[in-house]
């Protein structure tokens, strides 16, 4: 049905006086004497319509739509106190769809936790209609900056035989199922729909180093999929992943675009979001605003792995996680490095090997690889990445240092063998930059249907 959008409603001027049609759901109404008021929604802004409802004609009117439900509503368009509002008769409102009283989204206040059970609902919500119009934004933010810079987006698949982290975290995928008709697991993945094992990607690195040693530039932007154990607020089993891949690029080219990004990413919501960074400043972190925009103002900071741990250690933290070189660093450590010594987002670099991915550059040292993650205030590591080995006896050595099953990476050292060339690349969770420009502390939160250990709703 013909319509216009409630945030052109209130933001064009030239609309002013004429008569518009809008459509949306009820979030607040009130009655009076002599005129009703109702909020309406579309999900188009943050800020709400008014819609005056004069009864001088109906003064017995009562039938104020509840919260919830949807309506049309076609009236003249004029300059209310605060902002725009459209002045209505009962007969210019048409019921599009009834709500009944148990609406469970009709008192404010709803935590975050009792929305999760209603992901069909929570939408409508200040809350999840300003972070889902964050994540557009961001989406086709990331997109501009790669396109406008000669990079090809790709697509890789989501179904793959092979394991990018070389962790087994995966989910299997399988047309047989449960089966007591194969003597061993090897007759079991031949009998399968491949003829192998496959499962969920947990990365499209792979593939996207391929088709970068083809066209030089290439990003993905998709889902990749854990099958890990993990129920915390910065984990989940399905999520969206920006994946860049260079050709003829070392480590500093890596973090040279990785900065670059961020810092445009972020500009590009402050810029077209300023209602929905001013929520979030209001009610989930306080100084939002201002954290953003120093964060793009100034260089990011670095510093090596072994200069991070002596950092830790001699910071007299009492960490939950000891420090010790080699280790894996924690949360705690990535937002103790941030915070507290740096004071803005900082790159680690060069950890040691034996906590690092198979494919990453070995260094001189031998004892390091060429690695970097990137660690934000608030919530600590948001990019991965590396510079990869291209030297074909080293992946080697270092896959099989792991036991890997080399048979399944042929095609992924074939690249070392044809023209290899020096190149790199990193993943961001965008999850977790969403996490990082709203100030929401729970990821589960940043995504409309979050899939986690034991929920799928």
């Amino acid at each position: 049905m013909k319509h216009i959008d409630i945030k052109e409603v209130l933001q064009n001027k030239e609309l002013i006086g004429q008569t518009v049609t809008v459509c949306g759901w009820v979030r607040t109404s009130r009655n009076s004497k002599n005129v009703a008021f109702v909020e309406l929604n579309d999900g188009t802004s943050l800020k709400n319509v008014q819609v005056v409802i004069d009864k001088a004609d109906d003064p017995d009117y009562k039938d104020i739509p509840r919260v919830g439900t949807s309506l049309k509503v076609e009236g003249k368009l004029v300059e209310g106190r605060n902002a725009a509002e459209i002045n209505v008769t009962p007969a210019d409102i048409t019921v599009l769809g009834d709500c009944p009283q148990d609406y469970p989204l009709q008192k404010k206040g709803h935590t975050l936790e009792f929305l999760r059970t209603m992901p069909h609902l929570r939408g409508r919500t200040n809350t999840f209609n300003a972070v889902m119009r964050v994540r557009s934004v961001l989406a086709q933010a990331i997109h501009s900056y790669y396109q406008d810079r000669n990079f090809i987006y790709v697509n890789t698949p989501l179904i793959t035989g092979s394991d990018c982290e070389g962790a087994g975290e995966m989910f299997r995928v399988t047309t047989i199922g449960f089966s007591q008709d194969y003597k061993t697991e090897d007759d079991y993945d031949a009998a399968d729909f491949f003829g192998r094992r496959a499962g969920l990607s947990v990365s499209g690195q792979l593939e996207g180093e391929m088709a970068a040693t083809a066209m030089g530039k290439i990003y993905t932007f998709g889902p990749s999929f854990r099958a890990e154990n993990s129920n915390t607020p910065k984990h989940l089993a399905e999520f969206w992943h920006v994946e860049p891949e260079i050709a003829f690029a070392e480590l500093d080219d890596v973090i040279e675009v990785a900065e670059d990004m961020v810092k445009h990413v972020i500009g590009t919501v402050l810029e077209k979001c300023p209602d929905e960074i001013a929520f979030f400043d209001a009610h989930f972190e306080k100084g939002l605003k201002a954290r953003l925009e120093e964060l793009i103002s100034h260089e990011f900071g670095r510093v090596t792995y072994t200069e991070a741990i002596e950092l830790l250690k001699k910071s007299g933290e009492n960490f939950v996680y000891p420090v010790e070189w080699g280790c894996d660093l924690q949360t705690e450590h990535e937002r103790y490095l941030s915070e507290k010594v740096f004071g803005k987002a900082v790159f680690v670099t060069d950890y040691p090997k034996e906590i690092k991915s198979f494919y990453m550059k070995q260094n001189p040292d031998g004892k390091t690889v060429a690695a970097v993650d990137l660690l934000v205030p608030g919530v600590g590591e948001i990019i991965g990445g590396s510079e990869r080995e291209a030297d074909y006896d080293k992946l080697i050595a270092a896959m099989k240092e792991r036991n890997m099953n080399l048979d399944l990476y042929s095609d992924y050292l074939d690249l070392r063998k044809y023209g290899t060339v020096p190149h790199g690349g990193f993943g961001l969770g965008f999850e977790r930059l969403i996490m990082y420009t709203t100030g929401v502390q729970n990821i589960r939160d940043v995504i409309m249907f979050p899939r986690t250990v034991g929920s799928i709703r």
